[in-house]
């Protein structure tokens, strides 16, 4: 079953069922219809990039207890929600493309798992230009179950052997990618691909949206009902295998111990659970956790209060929450590690530290809190870097050209 979303289609939804297309407009005429599969939930700040550059419709997995996009588009946006079973996913994808194949002119598909081999596959029996969206390294992200060592997300070997043996065989059957970072180059060209990868950093930055406050922290705290007093570092971090949540607690703790008067700002999904760890470091009392405020109305504000940054990550593709932060003017401490190595420059545009480690972590942030000048200049340096190479408009007509190019 199709709609516009928030509605949600029924887990029954098949091929034979239409994919529902955009109300017709000035706007939309003549652009390209681009059908964009989705197989472990999106970005808001993509679907409405997408959604200005194309005339745009979604499959969608069903994501229990979740959402298909992060937040409800301001325009409406046709989706039609699949099954949630990854494999009966593939399954809808597959007859879907076949069967709608007049429908649309290009497919993006999520990722390199199941959805994206059923995607590419239809692709070979239609001749509709397919391309792979990746936005993480599958297999990395994966493989930090193991240090992770948590039960709700156990490491499997033969998992982690599905997942390369999927990414190789889409290596082989795709025609292209479209990557976060250059380190997600290296990551699809090491499973063997010959195919075009194109880097583009979709969904960008919006720099006028993103950027400095013009009053004071000490003002916007008290506007937000945030402490007034002491240094407040924000971390949008969920609690995930590939974020190191157990590192950012053990050096706030170090940084109380050290009686340092810092307040620790979470903003995600499944904050109750972050929570729960703080408490367990006996740090709960100077963290403050509230579920992901809106991306593009909110969220500005809370980097702007905000002293200092912390991205603390096993695995990162790109990282999008530092380069928002440094456009908002904040200084950023980040894991040295993946895509974070690209933006997060030690001594240019932030601090690096070092991965898992919990006393170099505390170094680093008690050395920015200390150095205002030099937070000052890093971050300048951050939010220039991110105006030249990651400014949404620039990202979204540099995607728009590489969709025109594959129709071409």
């Amino acid at each position: 079953m199709s709609h516009t979303y928030p509605i949600l289609a029924d887990e029954s939804s098949c091929a034979s069922d239409a994919i529902a297309s955009p109300a017709s407009s000035a706007g939309t005429v003549g652009r390209r219809r681009v059908l964009f599969v989705v197989e472990s939930g999106t970005d808001i700040r993509l679907v409405e990039g997408l959604q200005q550059i194309s005339s745009l419709a979604i499959l969608a997995r069903k994501i229990r207890g979740g959402r298909e996009i992060s937040q409800q588009p301001s325009a409406p946006v046709a989706v039609s929600v699949g099954p949630s079973s990854r494999l009966r996913f593939a399954e809808f994808v597959f007859r879907t493309l076949i069967a709608k194949r007049d429908e649309y002119d290009v497919c993006i598909v999520q990722g390199y798992g199941l959805a994206a081999l059923a995607a590419n596959s239809a692709a070979k029996l239609t001749g509709k230009p397919t391309t792979m969206l990746v936005c993480s390294a599958i297999e990395e992200y994966y493989r930090c179950r193991v240090s992770a060592n948590d039960p709700d997300h156990p490491y499997r070997g033969f998992e982690n052997w599905i997942l390369r043996a999927l990414a190789r065989l889409n290596a082989w059957s795709g025609a292209g990618y479209v990557v976060l970072s250059r380190h997600l180059e290296a990551t699809v060209r090491a499973h063997g691909t010959r195919a075009n990868v194109c880097v583009v950093p979709a969904y960008g930055v919006d720099t006028e949206v993103f950027k400095p406050a013009g009053i004071s922290k000490a003002v916007l705290k008290a506007q937000l009902g945030l402490p007034t007093t002491g240094a407040l570092i924000f971390s949008s971090s969920r609690v995930a295998p590939e974020k190191d949540t157990i590192t950012l607690l053990a050096a706030l703790a170090e940084l109380l111990k050290a009686n340092r008067n810092v307040w620790l700002l979470c903003l995600t999904g499944g904050h109750e659970k972050f929570l729960q760890l703080a408490k367990e470091f006996n740090v709960a009392e100077r963290v403050i956790v509230n579920d992901a405020v809106h991306p593009v109305r909110e969220l500005p504000g809370y980097y702007q209060a905000s002293d200092l940054c912390v991205q603390v990550s096993r695995a990162e593709g790109l990282g999008f929450s530092p380069l928002e932060a440094l456009a908002c003017g904040t200084p950023v401490v980040a894991t040295a590690t993946g895509g974070l190595c690209e933006t997060i420059i030690d001594g240019v545009t932030g601090w690096t530290h070092v991965l898992g480690n919990q006393a170099d972590l505390a170094a680093k942030i008690a050395e920015a809190l200390d150095n205002p000048e030099e937070r000052q200049r890093r971050a300048a340096n951050g939010r220039a870097l991110v105006c030249r190479d990651y400014e949404r408009n620039a990202v979204f007509r540099a995607l728009a050209a590489r969709i025109d190019g594959m129709v071409h």
